[in-house]
């Protein structure tokens, strides 16, 4: 009994202890998990915040890249719109320039065109259809592909009768086989001709759309050629007109010539020519570009801290200089673009105004002001050096009239008024002629026209007086303005010229205005002056009116319509 008490006893302590120790294994397997779970988590804490001060460099190195682009952006930006700005002021300062390196010569013959033809392009039409696939019907068949095989040895002698068989049913086999081969020959012929039947058809569909689309392209070749050849020939008659001084083909001429300028995309690049033969004298009516052609802004600034791009505004001095010298090199360009293009020497003078069209800011109302007016003549001009002028002080030297103050549209009187270039009927092969009733000044005795030319001034507000009559079949008169400042006495005569009148003429109205202590002289002709009156009357007190400037002043002033047509002798 103690034995197994003392036994039990034993295995009570053995279990004991191993259930110990199996506590004791549990609990170091718990805290060796414990420890590699919180070493796990310690490296993936140490990972994920590896992770994030990764990603948080990469957002600011992004968001650093990106705010260094939108930098660079913006101060390129700036960058082009300030070299934008620079082309532009430096494409104004250099209009006159621009075109000295240019050969303002037109010549006609090189405005003919030559009609260019694409070439024929049918497209489906012109590819022939490729002829059909013609079937093949299998070969004939012969009768050695049914005859049995001759009998040999004893079965000629014992055997004659089943190969006698043999041959009358492999003569069946192939009577039945042959039929069957002409049947499918048939068929296959009947398909093979329908074939080549509907592609002869669309042949023929097709030959015939190729002839329409030929017609069809020689009709608009030959559209192209007489659209070629009527320009030619238009081309052909303004160059045989200009040959021949016809005054509407030099004014066709040197509209082609302004039109060749190339001036900025803002500038308006409309004129109106007049063309007055007897003094060999174009004048052109220029519309200038207002005052916004000149950039408004300085300078464009990228302010950083503001993330923002902002202007200086251009010094309201430099916009008007910068404008005064727009208007005076356009006169300029304008003046020697005609003469360098005339080598037919049909222009000797030239009268350049310069106008103009805005909203005066005063009224609201839209103003047309003369902003420079010019007249000069070929051989003044030529001994100019534009390469080198300043173009204010070259009209100056010119005798023009510049505004004082342009970009105020401050208006000078122009040399003389477009309008008042009238056109005369002075052909006398114009059927019209006849019929026309209006009187003609060179038909006037001298005491009308002495009349005539004291009324007209009259009525333009002069006190005239006759004085005597001249010799050569004009008139010579004395009027007084009765304006202040600007009136006083004026001393008047008119030429009732065929031919152009001389430079002695022009002389001699000076002596007598000088000679009468005159304010101003005004020389009235039914003709034209020529060059040489023109620099002599420049900057003087003196006026000249062209026959065309007489109708256009009995007109506007007397309301009397009336032509100068010169006789015959």
């Amino acid at each position: 009994m103690q034995r197994d008490a003392a036994r039990r006893q034993r295995e009570r302590q053995r279990a004991a202890a191993t259930y110990a120790r199996q506590q004791a294994q549990a609990q170091r397997d718990a805290q060796r998990a414990e420890r590699e779970a919180l070493r796990t988590q310690t490296v993936a804490l140490r990972l994920a915040e590896q992770h994030a001060k990764a990603d948080a460099r990469a957002r600011a190195d992004a968001i650093k890249q990106q705010k260094q682009a939108h930098l660079e952006l913006q101060q390129a930006r700036v960058t082009s719109q300030n070299a934008d700005l620079e082309a532009e002021v430096a494409e104004l300062e250099q209009l006159l320039s621009a075109t000295l390196e240019v050969d303002d010569f037109i010549d006609l013959e090189s405005l003919k065109r030559t009609a260019e033809h694409p070439p024929f392009a049918p497209g489906a039409v012109g590819r022939a259809t490729p002829p059909p696939r013609l079937e093949s019907a299998r070969q004939e068949p012969s009768f050695d592909q049914f005859a049995p095989p001759p009998p040999t040895g004893m079965a000629k002698v014992f055997g004659k009768g089943k190969y006698d068989r043999d041959v009358l049913a492999a003569q069946q086999k192939f009577s039945h086989a042959h039929a069957a081969w002409h049947q499918e020959l048939g068929a296959v012929q009947q398909r093979n001709a329908a074939a080549a039947r509907k592609h002869q058809q669309a042949e023929h569909a097709r030959g015939e759309a190729l002839k329409k689309a030929k017609a069809a392209y020689d009709e608009q070749c030959a559209e192209r050629e007489s659209e070629v050849a009527a320009h030619n020939a238009d081309v052909a008659a303004l160059a045989a007109a200009f040959a021949r001084r016809e005054p509407q083909a030099v004014l066709e001429y040197f509209t082609l010539v302004l039109a060749n300028s190339d001036y900025p995309e803002k500038f308006p690049q409309q004129y109106r020519l007049a063309y007055i033969p007897e003094s060999t004298q174009l004048v052109v009516e220029y519309e200038l570009p207002n005052l916004t052609c000149v950039p408004a802004v300085r300078e464009y600034k990228y302010v950083k801290s503001k993330d923002e791009v902002t202007s200086t505004a251009r010094p309201v001095r430099e916009i008007k200089a910068l404008y005064g010298s727009v208007v005076a090199q356009i006169a300029l360009r304008t003046l020697h673009e005609i003469f360098e293009a005339d080598r037919a020497g049909l222009v000797d003078t030239v009268v350049f105004n310069g106008m103009v069209t805005t909203t005066d800011p005063g009224t609201g109302k839209e103003v047309r002001p003369c902003l420079v007016t010019v007249r000069t003549t070929r051989e003044v001009f030529a001994d100019l050096d534009l390469a080198l002028v300043e173009p204010l002080a070259c009209l100056e030297r010119l005798n023009a009239s510049v505004s004082k103050r342009p970009s105020d549209l401050a208006p000078v009187r122009p040399v003389l008024e477009f309008d008042m270039v009238d056109k005369r009927f002075i052909e006398e092969t114009d059927v019209l002629s006849g019929l026309d009733q209006r009187p003609n000044l060179m038909e006037l005795t001298p005491s009308e026209f002495e009349a005539l030319i004291q009324n007209l001034f009259s009525r333009m507000g002069l006190d005239t007086k006759q004085t005597r009559p001249s010799r050569d079949g004009g008139v010579d008169c004395v009027a007084f303005d009765p304006r202040p400042i600007f009136g006083g006495k004026v001393v008047i005569q008119a030429k009732r010229y065929r031919n152009t009148v001389d430079v002695s003429a022009v002389r001699d109205l000076f002596g007598t205005m000088q000679n009468e202590g005159a304010s101003k002289g005004i020389l009235v002709t039914t003709s034209g002056y020529g060059p040489a009156s023109y620099d002599f009357a420049a900057g003087k007190p003196l006026e000249l009116i062209d026959g065309s400037n007489l109708l256009y002043l009995l007109t506007e002033h007397a309301g009397m319509e009336a032509k100068i047509v010169p006789p015959e002798a």
